[in-house]
């Protein structure tokens, strides 16, 4: 692979488990998981700040990470796990890279924040459009949520329309408009559509379900639409990929109806092609939200497209929007450190890895017996424990998730760290090479042999 390098001490003080030939590997005590998260709950709802974390969807009590290194995290007791959750996708180059602790170092001595305009700002805009020239103009904010709330606001304002179209298991973040039917940690918890969110707001989201063409062109055809969002590729109702007539179809519907187009890549970008969807799929969106893989593991997003629509945004226009601390030097920083790294070489290495694995995992199924599919895009994957790939959240929703649950926690006793849920897509980084999927593959084939057993 790369060989990027990581550094980190251990700050835990217990040994990392690392009996590759044992069939359990994390067998050491719990005991400092369990008092982190019995004193957690006294402070936290459910004693987590996001709440997938909390293991909802599968049971059981979640381990607390103390430290990252490549390819593979350490939790509070020292056991040692092959990570495939990476801070939820920025982690693109592994755990604490070399390349990027430099950067963040070099830039903090000049200080942390400064609620001014950066050069770092700029040059990180210009990385994105070098690799996304439909993104013109961009706002950088610090979270995925902030992105397309203000996405939102700005197609309203631009095409003085009222509703958003979003699909099934699509999440867009947490604004009161896009909790409706959002998959992912809302799907987990088993919690109502939009919960708190006033029905009159809520009456503003239309949900059509992914890869159904006719419904939207109904709908677009019914109801005068702001935008049609969606993520390109579904990461947050499990890892659903599109037919090849849905995006260039949700392209031509919106030229037709006046509706924006706008690309959640929160997820996506810079993981399912060297340039993101629009590279993938031949597409052009009227406006992107990105996130994640920008800020190299710092908290950093962006919305941004055509520079007619974005120069409606405050102070060149009059919707408003604003943050703090966006811009912030240090994501600067480690975004900029990021995306220099990820050369189109070491995306398409990071690719066939992935490849690697998912195949691997379809062929330790297929000598289980058991009904499973797998896909990637890029360094992004997900499967189902169901016969058929999943095309909607429906499908994905019918999947065996009585055995994802075992097999979560079958995987995770053998060292494979795993989203705890089977609704959510999986990354891979610069960082996993040969050794890391080859340990993963034989411990995952152990843990479907336990899994299917009944036992973790």
């Amino acid at each position: 692979m790369t060989g990027f390098s990581t550094t980190g001490a251990d700050t835990t003080g217990a040994e990392p488990t690392t009996a590759a030939t044992a069939d359990v590997l994390t067998t050491t005590s719990t005991e400092r998981s369990a008092a982190i998260m019995a004193r957690a709950r006294t402070r936290f709802p459910g004693g987590v700040n996001s709440p997938v974390r909390a293991f909802g969807g599968v049971g059981g009590e979640p381990f607390v990470a103390a430290r990252g290194e490549g390819a593979r995290v350490w939790d509070a007791d020292g056991n040692e796990y092959i990570d495939y959750i990476l801070s939820w996708g920025p982690m693109v180059l592994g755990h604490a890279p070399r390349v990027v602790l430099d950067a963040v170092s070099t830039v903090m001595q000049n200080g942390t924040s400064f609620g001014m305009p950066t050069g770092l700002e700029v040059e990180l805009a210009d990385r994105i459009t070098a690799r996304m020239p439909h993104v013109e103009m961009m706002r950088f904010t610090s979270s995925g949520t902030e992105a397309a709330m203000t996405i939102a606001r700005l197609a309203r304002a631009a095409t003085g329309r009222e509703h958003i179209l979003k699909f099934e298991g699509c999440y867009h973040g947490h604004a009161d408009g896009f909790l409706v039917r959002a998959g992912s940690g809302v799907a987990t918890l088993g919690l109502p559509d939009s919960p708190g969110v006033p029905d009159a707001l809520a009456k503003l989201t239309l949900t059509c379900r992914y890869n159904d063409l006719d419904a939207v062109a109904k709908i677009a055809r019914e109801i005068p639409l702001a935008a049609i969002m969606l993520e390109p590729i579904v990461g947050n109702g499990g890892f659903i990929e599109p037919t090849a007539d849905f995006i260039p179809g949700l392209r031509r519907i919106a030229d037709e109806t006046g509706a924006l187009l706008v690309f959640d890549e929160v997820m996506t970008g810079f993981r399912i092609a060297f340039g993101g969807a629009r590279e993938r799929f031949d597409v052009v969106p009227d406006l992107t939200a990105l996130g994640k893989v920008i800020g190299g593991g710092l908290p950093v997003a962006v919305y941004g497209g055509r520079a007619d629509l974005m120069q409606r945004i405050a102070p060149s226009g009059s919707v408003y929007q604003a943050g703090t601390l966006s811009g912030n030097p240090l994501a600067m920083a480690a975004g900029i450190a990021t995306l220099d790294a990820l050369t189109r070489d070491v995306h398409e290495a990071i690719t066939a890895q992935t490849a690697r694995l998912v195949q691997g995992m379809r062929d330790l199924a297929a000598r289980h017996g058991v009904p499973f599919t797998a896909s990637h895009a890029g360094s992004m994957w997900g499967f189902f424990f169901r016969a058929e790939p999943a095309i909607n959240f429906d499908d994905a929703k019918q999947s065996d998730t009585a055995l994802f649950k075992r097999f979560f926690h079958a995987a995770r006793r053998r060292g494979v760290s795993l989203a705890p849920s089977p609704y959510e897509a999986a990354f891979m980084s610069a960082a996993h090479g040969d050794r890391e999927i080859d340990e993963t593959l034989d411990r995952l084939d152990r843990a479907l042999g336990a899994a299917l057993a009944g036992r973790d």
